[in-house]
């Protein structure tokens, strides 16, 4: 007996109790609930019309292909081929799967070096043109010429000179924009309002502690061939010193350790001006031969030169950074200040001063970064508005003194009131709010120049270096400063020439015309160090 769907013997069959057919019990329950109805008759039809039929254990009959061993042996023989056949296709597939693969590697890898390739010529070819838009002349007689070398030095080795620009030429300086005039007004703003709120460190060198100062080390940094330490500047975070020589190196020297970290060497003369940028991973050199150079630090501790600035066309006399640490300007006898990004090594501006001043001899910013104060070497102190580049205040105080040499340094207190500016006669603070000179500091013996003037970070000294090393107490302008200690000029040459505060004023560094940096401090201090 077949079930009347699907014409074989049913596993499970049932009958209907109205019609009489026979149906495999899973499909007419299926068909009852989707339709209602018999499929064969049509009549209404539910679950409780079927009956289940009970039967014995129903034994499927063989198949006629296994009713026989020849029929069992063909069956066999052709799974054998359906499974050769299934096996021939997955081992293409995966042979077909490899080589796709390797391809893809392939393909990976080459893209991956021209990507590297193709970034390496497009730093070169910025690098490149960065040094083509600083030293392309903007005349029509002047041929355009670009060194394809880059300039990338490791140290004790120079980098690739360019040639020298014709006389008259002038440089392509695309002026500040308003971008950068708006971050200089920002910075200007938060200094000044961080200023109302400033208050003196608690851990501020006491001036009975500054009495009692005293030399703690003596460190030859330079070349006795050429001797002399022109300029140095620390970095308060780290505790390093920078110092720049006669012997055309600056060197980076370790407080703490007493080591030399770095020598940088590249100038070809004396570098009159050394600064630190940020967090020290970048030092910026002025030199007497004409170039301002830009020092990367390394991971090894060395520094190495990136750019080389040939924007002016005299010895550069100082260079000096602004609160940002974005930019900085350069001074030289050329009678031109250069802004510069620092980012890009692009001058922006190039101001020149057109009262007809002997050239510029040093430089500063003020602490709110939108004046800079500049020293001539006539004798004069002129006040810029870095905004507009112009010439909004002088100071010729030296000069009715009688004094007729170049203003050697210049130094704003941090409280942005007071201007500290030095000469051959003498050193003299000026008054900012009322544009006038409020002290004089003299030293006894006239025939030694008076080469530098620097306040310490926090605007509670001063301190002043020529035939030896002065310390003042900084006062308000009706109070008298008083002069609090003298350090003797220890290297025998009669001429100190730099000097500046370490952190909290803890220790006094001083360059003078041998080859040492001299450390004087309380002896016991933790960092002193004995030479």
């Amino acid at each position: 007996m077949n079930c009347s769907i699907s014409g074989e013997v049913p596993e499970e069959p049932v009958v209907v109790r109205t019609s009489g057919l026979l149906f495999e019990k899973r499909l007419i329950e299926r068909h009852i609930s989707d339709y209602g109805k018999c499929p064969i008759t049509g009549e209404p039809l539910t679950m409780d019309d079927i009956v289940t039929v009970k039967t014995g254990k129903i034994v499927k009959p063989r198949m006629v292909q296994t009713a026989s061993i020849p029929g069992m042996i063909g069956m066999f023989q052709n799974e054998w081929d359906s499974l050769m056949l299934s096996n021939f296709a997955l081992e293409q597939q995966l042979h077909t799967a490899r080589q796709e693969l390797s391809h893809a590697l392939y393909q990976h890898d080459a893209a991956c070096r021209v990507i590297a390739r193709l970034k390496k010529e497009r730093d070169e070819a910025r690098s490149l043109l960065a040094q083509a838009e600083r030293q392309i002349p903007m005349s029509t007689s002047t041929a355009v010429s670009v060194n394809a070398s880059t300039v990338v030095v490791s140290n004790g080795k120079r980098a690739a000179e360019d040639e020298e620009l014709g006389p008259g030429a002038k440089k392509a300086c695309p002026g500040i924009s308003a971008s950068i005039i708006a971050d200089l007004t920002e910075c200007n703003a938060a200094l000044s309002q961080q200023r109302k709120k400033r208050q003196i460190s608690a851990t501020l060198a006491s001036v009975d502690a500054l009495e009692r100062y005293t030399q703690l080390s003596s460190h030859p940094l330079h070349k006795t061939s050429k001797p002399g330490i022109i300029s140095l500047d620390i970095h308060h975070a780290r505790d390093i010193i920078a110092t720049g020589g006669a012997d055309a190196n600056a060197v980076v020297f370790d407080r703490p350790s007493g080591e030399i970290l770095s020598t940088l060497s590249g100038h070809s003369k004396k570098v009159t001006s050394v600064k630190f940028v940020g967090e020290g991973d970048l030092v910026l050199t002025g030199s007497a031969d004409k170039t301002v150079r830009i020092w990367q630090g390394a991971e090894d501790g060395n520094y190495d030169c990136r750019h080389v600035l040939k924007d002016h066309t005299a010895e550069v006399q100082a260079v000096t950074v602004h609160a940002t640490n974005n930019y900085f300007v350069t001074a030289s006898l050329d009678s031109t200040w250069s802004f510069y990004d620092i980012s890009s090594a692009l001058c922006l501006a190039q101001v020149t001063d057109t009262s007809g001043s002997e050239g510029f001899t040093s430089a500063a910013f003020h602490p709110d970064g939108l004046i800079l104060g500049t020293g001539t070497a006539g004798a004069l102190v002129k006040i810029w508005d870095v905004k507009s580049q112009q010439n909004v205040a002088n100071f010729d105080d030296h000069v009715k003194s009688g004094q007729t040499g170049p203003i050697t340094s210049m130094s704003f207190s941090e409280n942005g009131y007071f201007l500290a500016t030095a000469a051959h006669d003498s050193v003299k603070v000026f008054d900012l709010r009322k544009l006038k000179n409020i002290r004089t500091f003299r030293f006894d013996d006239s025939d030694t120049p008076t080469n530098y003037a620097e306040f310490d970070h926090s605007g509670s000294y001063l301190a002043v270096a020529g035939a030896d090393i002065r310390i003042y107490q900084v006062a308000s302008v009706k109070a008298e400063w008083n002069c609090i200690k003298t350090f003797p000029d220890l290297s025998g040459t009669g001429k100190t020439t730099c000097v500046k505060f370490g952190q909290d004023a803890k220790y006094v560094a001083v360059g003078s015309m041998d080859r040492n940096l001299r450390l004087f401090g309380l002896p016991g201090d933790d960092g002193s160090l004995e030479s």
